[in-house]
């Protein structure tokens, strides 16, 4: 597997996501707490050296889990978490972005983690809002970086005026956004990354947020999938690692076996017609 830089650090481009290690919608214990901690040590096994978790998936369920099959953390590992949202007793996602906020969700990520210190934390935004709302949210991440607490910034949710906005502030070091062979929304926000070096890591590679089905049961993904000897989810993972080569992949999983699926989509070359049927331009990443 190639790398990119994800600030200080250079990682392989698939990495791992830890959203799905809790319950059902991220919320609870896992379904399989054995299964959890072996998925999380076969994928460091496997090479992974970027992990993407939050302390309020589960809350504490995700970042336990992790510490429990890893900690102490090797230290070419890159953990990376995010902060801006918070969980209800029934599970609901609800905002939590002011800058005392801020600052506390990170506090709990190294709580729950065991460590000093952060390899990135995305701030998550929910809504447009007011830039100078921004900026306060900045102001928090840069004294968190300052401190030592963190060593890069990232940005989530965001769209082109708001990463131009953080760029204009300070060091943007990655961006998390939906990106996927159907929803492309947030090809603007890739493309300026791609010319400014930064990492960009999207969510629901699979189409998780409104249904599997319009990624996976693509006409061309099966098609290319069933030409190349791959599965679907594969064709679409290493889709994503193609359209630029500064994509990072973060599929979750709290099955071995679709842990070794994913991971085998880095390796996955698509060829000259599996990248016109796909609709991939430009040299490949």
């Amino acid at each position: 597997m190639k790398t990119y830089p994800l600030g200080k650090r250079t990682v392989h481009r698939v990495g791992f996501g830890a959203m799905q290690l809790p319950g059902r919608g991220a919320f609870g214990p896992p379904r399989d707490r054995a299964e959890a901690l072996a998925v999380v040590r076969r994928a460091v096994d496997l090479g992974v050296d970027h992990i993407d978790t939050a302390q309020y998936y589960g809350p504490d369920v995700a970042n336990e889990i992790l510490r429990s099959a890893l900690h102490p953390f090797p230290e070419r590992l890159a953990l990376v978490s995010k902060v801006g949202a918070r969980r209800d007793a029934k599970g609901a996602w609800l905002p939590a972005d002011r800058p005392e906020e801020l600052r506390a969700g990170v506090l709990e990520n190294l709580r729950s983690l065991g460590v000093e210190r952060l390899a990135a934390v995305n701030l998550r935004l929910h809504t447009k809002g007011d830039p100078a709302v921004l900026d306060e949210q900045l102001d928090a991440m840069i004294a968190l970086r300052d401190e030592g607490l963190i060593e890069g910034i990232g940005l989530s949710n965001v769209d082109e005026e708001q990463l131009r906005q953080g760029l204009g502030r300070t060091e943007i070091v990655c961006v998390q956004n939906p990106f996927n062979l159907v929803d492309q929304q947030s090809r603007p926000v890739l493309e300026l990354c791609t010319e400014r070096g930064i990492a960009f890591v999207p969510f629901f590679p699979l189409g998780a947020a409104f249904g599997r089905e319009r990624v996976l049961g693509h006409p061309q993904v099966k098609a290319v999938a069933a030409r190349l000897d791959a599965t679907p989810a594969q064709v679409a993972l290493a889709w994503v690692l193609a359209v630029a080569p500064n994509t990072l992949l973060i599929p979750g999983t709290a099955s071995l076996e679709h842990l070794e699926e994913n991971m085998a989509a880095g390796h996955l070359k698509l060829d000259d017609e599996a990248r016109a049927a796909l609709g991939v331009t430009g040299t490949p990443a």
